[in-house]
């Protein structure tokens, strides 16, 4: 008898919690204006934020700060590059756990916007592609050729196994998901834009599909069959027309990327534009029920080699910083701006009847590291793996690697002088001859070209080039080889006989520190430790460094430059730990400096040159 009344117990248990999870199932549709969530308009206030651009044990921090705004859903684009970083490896853990960042948002009360494109842009490393799709012979990205879609239909099924059971319709917070990006911008094939639908739809992702593209694209990146979104849009009656001229008349009406601020690149100023230029738009937009996602809500730190480029046909280019700061309404560090409250308080206007924004949480704290000591040394040319010999220069491709540095090492005779002429230097060269640094080319400028004098006897002539991002946006995706791409030339005759060294700094786990440093003005790699009492957010003071990237625990935590604008590199608190702390700096052109501290504020506009 009591074996029947258990079992019976069990039974009302399940039902109910079936009848539960039936219930609380959410509804997500559209109307000819608006979305409609459970049978009800809901206008998305949407913030984008990158979840490889925060440290993974902040991003509920973020989140909640992004509920304190007003803000009831996060978009987020899909790095393709860090998932899947090699063919056919795939990397879905840590900071790159990307179904855990949505788990989080969901236990916050907050919907989703997904974007896994899978072109991203983003000022990310090319534009999130991996780096290996080049060495795929006569592979197109964005395009119908077969290799290019073999392996976007790889990556994207890996995609929808985690992300799927996260839609709306399978009992999730993900609301849209954005097929291809701006394609608009980029060309016109609709066969193609078809292509990326259907194999979006295989990976499982039965929900509602968007484009979305600037309102001079929409008409070329637009699908007949998915709303279109519009990016850069600030007047209601603009964006109603845009989306009706292409949507059979009606909406639901979406701003993809509303942008209060924008991103910096090296050598020029820091972008910043007042709360009080967007604030009368945003309440505008917000007073139409228009829905919004503001690019971005929170930028964060674009850490280790991950950052892009703009290049043009004009040939320029821009290599982006590490911070991504962007001006946005919460700080690199997560903290609440001039610009998040001018824009809660608009927000908490259009609020629906009875809702109340929560209290805004106090600021992180900060700390400053008064002196940090260097006790460990070791000239680059001291850690230089196993070459790889070939007539003419490899690129970083050609050798499988995908980022940071590599030593393209020759011997040539001597007792000679004149122009060293590096065809197609991808980024940014240092040229030694015999251990002794005679000058840096820089293609931000176009360099490509140095005086050499080659002293008597054999001459070794060494340059070390580093991939200082790949081009994120534009035609010139097709163009993102990197090292020395072409061949090089001494007075108009090609050098042959060359080894690479791959220098591609993953983790820092194996250097073997000497304290030796033989060349004049030898990259030099420098460790030191740093006690702590408490942990805080804090910001490396790289004023008077050169050039480099800096790893603390471990965690690489990205690039600086002296030319700015950035000056510090962010530290998250959570990288941090009381007692002992290890950081290990790579300095490429100032090797004396051996002094370091931080401070409780960042330096974000302070160029030099």
């Amino acid at each position: 008898m009591k074996t029947n009344w258990q079992s019976l117990v069990l039974i009302l248990l399940l039902c109910y919690n079936t009848l539960h999870a039936q219930t609380s199932r959410h509804t997500f549709t559209t109307n000819d204006t608006a979305f409609v969530l459970d049978g009800k308009p809901f206008q998305m206030i949407s913030g984008e934020i990158h979840y490889p651009r925060v440290p993974r044990e902040a991003w509920r921090q973020r989140m909640q700060m992004a509920k304190a705004m007003g803000i009831n859903t996060i978009g987020t684009y899909v790095f393709w590059n860090v998932h899947e970083p090699q063919k056919g490896q795939y990397n879905f853990s840590g900071n790159n756990n990307i179904a855990e960042f949505v788990k989080i948002a969901q236990e916050e009360g907050l919907w989703v916007v997904l974007r896994p494109s899978p072109y991203i842009c983003a000022e990310w490393e090319f534009g999130g592609y991996p780096y290996w799709l080049q060495n795929e012979k006569g592979l197109v990205v964005r395009s119908k050729e077969p290799q290019y879609l073999h392996a976007y239909k790889n990556y994207i099924m890996q995609v929808g196994k985690q992300l799927s059971p996260y839609l709306v319709t399978h009992g999730g917070n993900i609301l849209l998901v954005q097929v291809e990006n701006e394609y608009g911008s980029y060309s016109n094939d609709r066969e193609y834009l078809d292509i990326n639908r259907k194999l979006f739809i295989e990976a499982g992702f039965d929900c509602i599909l968007y484009t979305c593209d600037p309102a001079r694209d929409v008409a070329k990146g637009n699908l007949p069959g998915l709303f279109p979104a519009v990016n850069g849009v600030d007047k209601p009656e603009e964006i109603k027309a845009l989306v009706r001229k292409y949507n059979n008349g009606k909406g639901p009406f979406y701003i993809a990327e509303w942008y209060p601020a924008w991103f910096d690149w090296w050598g020029t100023r820091h972008h910043t534009v007042p709360a009080a230029d967007y604030t009368g738009k945003l309440d505008k937009i917000l007073g139409a029920g228009i829905s919004i996602n503001m690019y971005m809500f929170h930028g964060g730190t674009t850490r280790g080699f991950m950052n892009g480029a703009n290049c043009y046909d004009t040939g320029f280019y821009e290599p982006q910083i590490s911070s991504y700061d962007y001006d946005a309404p919460l700080d690199e560090a997560g903290n609440a701006t001039e610009k998040f409250m001018a824009f809660r308080n608009v927000i908490r206007k259009h609020l629906p009847a009875g809702e109340v924004l929560p209290e805004v949480p106090a600021a992180k704290k900060t700390i400053a590291i008064p002196s940090i000591q260097f006790t460990q040394a070791t000239g680059i040319f001291s850690v230089l793996p196993k070459p790889h010999a070939s007539a003419a220069p490899l690129t970083f491709e050609d050798l499988r690697q995908a980022y940071g540095f590599m030593l393209y090492r020759t011997q040539q005779p001597g007792g000679t002088s004149g122009m060293l002429s590096i065809k197609e230097l991808r980024d940014y060269g240092i040229v030694f001859v015999n251990g002794k640094r005679i000058g840096i080319l820089d293609r931000r400028f176009k360099q490509d070209s140095i005086f050499v004098q080659l002293p008597a006897g054999t001459a070794t002539i060494d340059i070390l080039v580093e991939n200082m991002g790949r081009i994120n946006f534009g035609p010139n995706l097709l163009k993102n080889k990197k090292g020395i791409t072409n061949k090089v030339l001494l007075n108009g005759k090609e050098l042959t006989g060359w080894n690479m060294y791959p220098l591609p700094f993953e983790n820092t786990d194996n250097i073997a520190f000497n304290n030796k440093s033989t060349a004049t003005a030898e990259p030099i790699l420098r460790k030191g430790t740093f006690q702590l009492t408490a942990t805080g957010d804090t910001y490396l003071d790289m004023r008077n460094w050169g050039k480099g990237c800096v790893w603390i625990n471990g965690h690489n935590i990205g690039r600086y430059w002296s030319i700015g604008p950035q000056q510090t590199l962010y530290v998250p608190a959570e990288w941090l730990q009381k007692g002992n702390n290890e950081i290990i700096v790579l300095e490429l052109i100032k090797p004396e400096q051996n002094q370091l501290q931080s401070i409780e504020k960042p330096v974000l506009s302070e160029l030099r040159q």
